[in-house]
C-alpha cells in the first residue's frame, strides 16, 4: 500500500472512530454531518483525515469574524494569563468597560449579561413580566408575551411552550403559559393579539431556523409603533441576524426600528467563549434589584475580554459593510438558480440565505452531504432547504467557490 493511501485509510478510519464514539457515548440531540473537524483558520475548516472544508455556516452566526481571529484569540490569551471568574459576587477590571461599550454600540443605557442565547431570551422574558407588574401595572401572574409562529428563540422549557416547532416541544409539557402565537409578518393579527395585559412582543428581526425568512417590508417598523403605542415592549431576538450578519450591525436598522430590549448572543463572543446579553434603558432593566436574578459565569473577566474585542471590531464598520457588499453578491447568484429551477425560492439579507431546493433535485439533508463531499459544509432546516451564513471574513473568490459548487450538486 502506498503512502498516500495507507495515510487516507488511517484518516477515514479516526473519522469513522470519532463518529462511532461519539454516537455511542453522547445523547443522540444532533445530527450532525459525518465530518470530524480539528482544525479551523478564518472560513476553513479541516478535519482528522486532512481534508479542507468552506465553512458556510459560521456556528449560526457565531463564528462572524471567523475560525481563529487573531485579535480575538490574543484578547482570550491574555486574559487567560490574569483571571478567569471572579463570580458576580465581586467586581473585576474588564466588567464595566463591557457593559458600557456594548451599551453604547446599542444606544442604550444599561446591560445585562449571560451565558448563552437561551438565557438571554430567558432573561428577556423575565423582564418583560417584572417590568410589566411594577411599571405598567398589570395583575401578577397576568402578563402575557406576544411572539411569532415559526420562532426559534432557544430550547429551555419556557421557550419551547411557545414553540410551533414539533422536535423541538413535543413531550416536553407542562407548558409555560403567558404567550400568544401569531403569524410572522402578520400585523393585523399582531394588533388584534396587543391587550392591556401584553407586557412585550418578542420577535427575530429574520427568522433564521425557520429557513432565513424575512418579514414584508414595513412590517417591524409597524410593530414597533404598536407597541410604543399600547405601552409594550418590543424585544428583538438578534441573537443569530445581530452583530454585522445582515450588512448592519443590528437586522432592525433595516427599517430603522430600536427595540426596548436587544437580545444578542453567538457573534458577541467570537466563537471564542460563550456570552450572551440583553441590552436596554434604564427604565427597563432597571427593575431588577440583587438577588433577583443572576449567573456565575455571566460577565466573567474573560466573556468581557474577549467580547470587548468583538465591540471593537464591530465600531468600525468594516465588517458590516464587508456582509452587505458580499451579500449583495451571493444573493444575485443565489437568485439565478431560482431561474435555472434547481432552486424554488431564495430568501435572506447579508451575507444570509435560505435556499429551498426544488423537488426531484434532493431534500435539504441530502444537497448538505453532496456539498461536504466536494468540500462545503452547510446546513439543512426544514426538510427542503439549506441556510447559508459564511463567516465575514470570507473572500469573493471563497464565496464564487462555494456556490460553484451548489450548482453542481444540484446540475
Amino acid at each position: 500500500m502506498s503512502t498516500t493511501a495507507h495515510d487516507a485509510t488511517a484518516g477515514a478510519t479516526a473519522t469513522a472512530a470519532a463518529i462511532r464514539s461519539a454516537e455511542e457515548h453522547s445523547a443522540h440531540n444532533y445530527h450532525p454531518l459525518p465530518v470530524v473537524v480539528a482544525t479551523a483558520e478564518g472560513a476553513w475548516m479541516t478535519d482528522v483525515e486532512g481534508k479542507r472544508y468552506l465553512d458556510m455556516l459560521a456556528g449560526y452566526s457565531a463564528l462572524n469574524f471567523g475560525h481563529g481571529n487573531r485579535r480575538l484569540i490574543d484578547a482570550a490569551r491574555a486574559q487567560l494569563e490574569r483571571v478567569t471568574l471572579t463570580s458576580r459576587a465581586f467586581h473585576h477590571d474588564r466588567f464595566a468597560a463591557f457593559c458600557s461599550e456594548l451599551a453604547a454600540l446599542c444606544g442604550k443605557e444599561m446591560v445585562l449579561p449571560m451565558n448563552t442565547g437561551a438565557e438571554a431570551v430567558e432573561t428577556a422574558v423575565k423582564t418583560a413580566r417584572k417590568w410589566g407588574y411594577q411599571v405598567k401595572g398589570v395583575p401578577d401572574g397576568q402578563a402575557k408575551i406576544v411572539v411569532a409562529a415559526n420562532n426559534f428563540h432557544g430550547r429551555t422549557t419556557t421557550i419551547v411552550s411557545f414553540s410551533t416547532d414539533h422536535e423541538a416541544r413535543d413531550h416536553y409539557g407542562p407548558y409555560t403559559p403567558g404567550f400568544e402565537i401569531v403569524p410572522y409578518g402578520d400585523l393585523t393579527a399582531m394588533e388584534a393579539a396587543v391587550t392591556a395585559n401584553t407586557v412585550a412582543v418578542l420577535l427575530e428581526p429574520i427568522q433564521g431556523e425557520a429557513g432565513v425568512l424575512v418579514p414584508p417590508a414595513g412590517y417591524l417598523r409597524a410593530v414597533r409603533e404598536l407597541t410604543r403605542a399600547r405601552n409594550v415592549l418590543f424585544m428583538a431576538d438578534e441573537i443569530q441576524s445581530g452583530l454585522g450578519r445582515t450588512g448592519r450591525t443590528f437586522a432592525c436598522e433595516h427599517e430603522d426600528v430600536v427595540p426596548d430590549l436587544y437580545i444578542l448572543g453567538k457573534a458577541l463572543g467570537g466563537g471564542v467563549v460563550p456570552v450572551s446579553a440583553v441590552v436596554g434603558d434604564r427604565d427597563v432593566l432597571g427593575v431588577f434589584h440583587p438577588g433577583e436574578h443572576g449567573s456565575t459565569f455571566g460577565g466573567n473577566p474573560l466573556a468581557c475580554a474577549v467580547a470587548l474585542e468583538v465591540i471593537a471590531m464591530l465600531r468600525t464598520g468594516e465588517y458590516q459593510q464587508r456582509a452587505a457588499e458580499l451579500g449583495d453578491h451571493l444573493h444575485q447568484a443565489l437568485g439565478s438558480l431560482v431561474g435555472a429551477g434547481a432552486v424554488t425560492a431564495v430568501r435572506g439579507r447579508g451575507l444570509w440565505a435560505g435556499i429551498d431546493i426544488a423537488p426531484g433535485h434532493g431534500s435539504g439533508r441530502e444537497v448538505s452531504e453532496r456539498l461536504m463531499e466536494r468540500g462545503v459544509l452547510v446546513k439543512d432546516t426544514h426538510g427542503a432547504t439549506i441556510r447559508i451564513a459564511p463567516p465575514l471574513v470570507i473572500s469573493k473568490e471563497d464565496l464564487d467557490w462555494g456556490l460553484e459548487q451548489l450548482r453542481t450538486v444540484l446540475a
